[in-house]
């Protein structure tokens, strides 16, 4: 009998932990009950009751299991660590806000069974703020953009979240990577297995607040550019090269001026200082862009480990 695993990362989700579980138990057992399955909530250093309630989940049902982190490692982090903990022929990632939706979950495993490695999802609507969907759209196409220019560029799944099935096979070539910072969104793109796409409707959450602010936005949109695009660095050399020229012009022009004695139009003083603030603002920018590819490979050549755990639950037969 195969076996069907499913990951459920979660912080400061009290009031969903219990549902989510409730409802995903009820579409393996009604939709697909011709497989054994597990459930496995991984658990970012919650501060509210998330982890009593799992405990509860946990000591009275063996299906489901739980990892408890030390501390919050991220969600990128906590997620694809969870996923190479599980052993099923496949792992499906699902939130456990009730944004991704668990009636997707058989469509997965038809999908699964027809030959895709991979089915990740795509979301086409949602009930996000209108600003968040259009910088996220300009997001993707700025990727997409950069990706036909490179050809070494992996093209990433516009709107995919993570949410989705990944065989074992998918599983162990991750575990084979040992990136102490993986990007699973780029991963999928990355590896060359068959994906099979299905588009879906981005509900609201349940319940709680979005632990997705504008700092964790930016840290997953530096992640994949410093991780799969050269474009950054590209820009910042064409830039340097284009104001080193534009700047070299403008001294000529001055000496010529100079020689010839066209004093009459002077650039004056609040033009220098402009250029100079212009220039200067310039330089930090692709300085702080630069930082981020610095950071990147800084993290990955200390090697240090995805996640930390606290503890395991109803994991007694496993090999941790």
């Amino acid at each position: 009998m195969k076996k069907i695993s499913v990951l459920v990362p979660c912080y400061n989700e009290e009031d969903n932990v219990i549902p989510i579980s409730q409802a995903i138990e009820e579409q393996l057992k009604t939709n697909c009950s011709q497989y054994d399955y597990e459930i496995c909530f991984i658990d970012n250093c919650s501060t509210d009751n998330t982890r009593l309630f799992i405990r509860d989940l946990c000591k009275n049902n063996p299906k489901i299991k739980a990892i408890f982190n030390a501390r919050n490692f991220g969600i990128f982090n906590s997620a694809c660590y969870g996923l190479m903990q599980l052993d099923g022929d496949c792992v499906i990632n699902i939130s456990s806000d009730f944004q991704d939706p668990v009636d997707m979950i058989p469509m997965f495993i038809h999908e699964w069974e027809n030959g895709a490695k991979i089915v990740s999802t795509q979301k086409t609507s949602d009930d996000e703020n209108k600003i968040i969907r259009f910088i996220r759209t300009c997001y993707y196409k700025m990727i997409r953009k950069m990706s036909s220019i490179e050809s070494s560029s992996i093209k990433q799944i516009d709107h995919f979240t993570g949410f989705g099935l990944y065989d074992k096979t998918f599983i162990e070539t991750i575990r084979k990577l040992n990136d102490p910072i993986p990007f699973l969104r780029g991963l999928v793109a990355e590896v060359g297995y068959k994906i099979t796409t299905l588009p879906y409707h981005h509900a609201k959450r349940r319940s709680g607040k979005s632990k997705f602010n504008f700092y964790r936005l930016y840290d997953a949109a530096m992640l994949s550019f410093t991780s799969y695009t050269k474009a950054g660095l590209r820009i910042a050399t064409f830039a340097g090269m284009f104001m080193a020229c534009g700047s070299f012009l403008i001294a000529v022009i001055g000496l010529i001026r100079k020689l010839l004695h066209w004093n009459d139009m002077p650039l004056g003083l609040a033009s220098l200082v402009v250029g100079v603030f212009f220039l200067g603002s310039m330089q930090l920018f692709f300085i702080g862009f630069l930082g981020e590819y610095i950071m990147s490979m800084n993290q990955r050549l200390m090697n240090r480990p995805l996640v930390i755990e606290e503890e395991r639950l109803n994991w007694e037969n496993e090999k941790k």
